[in-house]
C-alpha cells in the first residue's frame, strides 16, 4: 500500500466519445495517483460486441490506444496508474494493442499492463441456462428463450476485485471489460488503503466517489442545470478529481486553472443521475445509501463527501444482455416560414397514407416537430403560428427490414410532391439501421467470480 495520506484519483472519460483531450490534461495538470476512464454503456456493450463480430481483432474502444501513446511517457514518468473498461467485450486484443504501443514508444519495461476478462457470459449462455439460470428479464420476467436466437452480447457485470487483485500484481495500466464504472475507482482506494471487502461504509463511500467521476466533466460543471450561465470557460473544463482519505471521506475537486465549477450543485446533480433507490443503490461490491451523503462546499472549486454509510452486496449479479430487435429508420425534412408548423403537419398526413396505401407494417411511426414539441411535448405550450422554421423528424421501427426501406424511399418525393418551402433534405436518404434491444438479467455470484481472470502482459 501507498504511505500517501491522500489518494487522488482523476477522470478521464465519462463515456466513449468523451473529449479527447481531458485525459491529457489531467495527467499534464497536476499531481495525480490514478486516472480511471469509463467508456462502456449498455448499447455499447452490444455495439462493440458487433464491430467484434465482423473482424475478431475489433470489440473494444480503439481510441483508447491513440490516447495511451499520447499519455504512456506522462504515465510512466509521473507513476500514474490508469484504471479503464475500455477492453469492451476484446479486452484481450485492446491489452495487446497497448502492449505494442507502450514498446513502440520505448516504455515497454515501464508500463506492466493487466487485463481483466471473466464478464462475457455469451460462449457460456447456454450452459449458465443448462444449469439453472433463467436469465429472465429484470424488467418484464420474459425467459430468454424468447430472444435466446438474436441475442449479441451477454456481459456480468464485475466490481472491484480484480481490479485490486491487478494492482497488487503490480500493473500500472488495467484494461477490463464490463467492470463497473463505480468499481474503477472503487478498487484503488481498497488497493491503496488496505480496507475489507466487507467494510461496507467504506465499500459505499468508494462507491460513490467512482459515481461522482464517472460521467466525466459533468460533475464539474458540464451539463449543469442550476446556474449554467455561471460556469465560465466550458472550453477548458477541468475534468474531476477525488481526494480520498483512508476514513472513506473525499474531496471533489479539479486542477488549477481549468474551467468549469465544482460546488455542492454540480456534485448533487451528478449524485442523482442514474441513482434509483437513494437508500439502495447496488453495485455487485455493495449497496451504498445516498441519504447519508453529506456534502461541504470547503473552498473554490472543492467539495467535502463525508458521513456516507452502506450495506452488504447481493448474492446476484446483474447481466447485461443484448439482442437484435428489428430495424429502424429516421428521416427529416425542414419547412421554412410562413406556416411551417402546418406544412410539417401536413407532410406528415400525406406520409403516413402513402406508407398505409402500400400496405406495410410497422411496429411504430413516431413522428417529431423538432422546433416545436419534440422534447416536452406540449408542456411548452402553443406552437407560435409565426414560427420561422419546423424540422419535421419520423422515424419507422419494424421487425423486417423491408418496410424500413420503403420508408427511406419514400420521405424524399414530399420535397416536390407535399407542401412548399422545404429549406432542407437534411442528411439526404435516411439510412436502415439494426436495432439492438436491451435486455436485463441477474446471474448467481459464484457462477462468476470463479472465472474471473487477471493476467500480466
Amino acid at each position: 500500500m501507498t504511505t500517501h495520506k491522500t489518494v487522488r484519483i482523476a477522470a478521464g472519460q465519462g463515456f466513449w466519445g468523451d473529449w479527447l483531450e481531458a485525459p491529457v490534461r489531467q495527467v499534464q495538470g497536476g499531481d495525480i495517483d490514478y486516472l480511471v476512464l469509463d467508456y462502456l454503456a449498455e448499447v455499447t456493450m452490444s455495439i462493440l460486441q458487433k464491430q467484434r463480430s465482423r473482424d475478431p481483432a475489433f470489440g473494444y474502444a480503439r481510441d483508447f490506444v491513440t490516447l495511451m501513446e499520447r499519455i504512456l511517457p506522462d504515465v510512466a514518468a509521473k507513476g500514474i496508474r490508469v484504471v479503464s473498461n475500455a477492453g469492451g467485450v476484446n479486452p484481450r486484443a485492446c491489452a495487446e494493442a497497448v502492449r505494442a504501443a507502450a514498446d513502440r514508444a520505448g516504455l515497454g519495461d515501464q508500463i506492466r499492463i493487466a487485463l481483466v476478462s471473466g464478464d462475457d457470459l455469451l460462449p457460456r449462455l447456454d450452459e449458465l441456462v443448462a444449469e439453472g439460470e433463467s436469465f429472465a428479464n429484470m424488467d418484464t420476467e420474459r425467459p430468454l428463450s424468447d430472444v435466446r436466437d438474436r441475442v449479441q452480447s451477454a456481459n456480468a457485470y464485475l466490481g472491484m476485485q480484480p481490479v485490486v487483485e491487478a494492482l497488487a500484481a503490480g500493473a500500472n495500466v488495467i484494461i477490463t471489460g464490463r467492470v463497473t464504472d463505480t468499481g474503477l475507482t472503487l478498487g484503488p482506494l481498497v488497493h491503496e488503503f488496505g480496507w475489507s471487502f466487507d467494510d461496507w461504509d467504506r465499500i459505499a463511500a468508494g462507491t460513490i466517489a467512482g459515481h461522482i467521476l464517472e460521467c466525466g466533466a459533468q460533475s464539474s460543471g458540464g451539463n449543469l442545470l442550476r446556474d449554467w450561465r455561471q460556469v465560465k470557460r466550458l472550453e477548458d473544463v477541468g475534468f474531476p478529481i477525488v481526494e480520498a482519505e483512508a476514513d472513506g471521506s473525499f474531496t471533489v475537486t479539479k486542477h488549477p486553472g481549468t474551467g468549469g465549477v465544482v460546488n455542492v450543485a454540480s456534485v448533487t446533480e451528478q449524485l442523482v443521475y442514474e441513482m434509483g433507490n437513494p437508500h439502495e443503490y447496488i453495485t455487485p461490491d455493495g449497496i451504498a445509501d445516498f441519504t447519508s451523503i453529506r456534502l461541504d462546499q470547503v473552498g473554490k472549486h472543492r467539495v467535502r463527501v463525508h458521513g456516507i454509510t452502506g450495506g452488504p452486496r447481493t448474492p446476484m449479479l446483474k447481466v447485461s444482455v443484448a439482442y437484435q430487435y428489428g430495424w429502424k429508420a429516421v428521416g427529416t425534412l425542414v419547412y421554412s416560414w410562413p406556416e411551417a408548423y402546418d406544412k410539417a403537419k401536413a407532410a406528415d398526413r400525406i406520409l403516413r397514407k402513402r406508407l398505409k396505401a402500400l400496405d406495410l407494417e410497422y411496429e411504430q411511426i413516431l413522428t417529431e416537430y423538432v422546433g416545436v414539441d419534440a422534447t416536452h411535448g406540449k408542456l411548452a405550450g402553443e406552437p407560435d403560428p409565426e414560427i420561422a422554421e419546423v424540422m419535421l423528424r419520423v422515424g419507422v421501427r419494424a421487425p423486417e427490414r423491408a418496410p424500413v426501406d420503403r420508408f427511406t424511399r419514400e420521405i424524399a418525393p414530399l420535397v416536390l410532391t407535399g407542401p412548399p418551402s422545404v429549406t432542407g433534405f437534411a442528411g439526404g436518404r435516411p439510412q436502415v439501421e439494426e436495432i439492438v434491444a436491451y435486455w436485463p438479467a441477474l446471474v448467481a455470484r459464484e457462477r462468476i467470480e470463479p472465472f474471473v481472470r487477471v493476467e500480466m502482459l
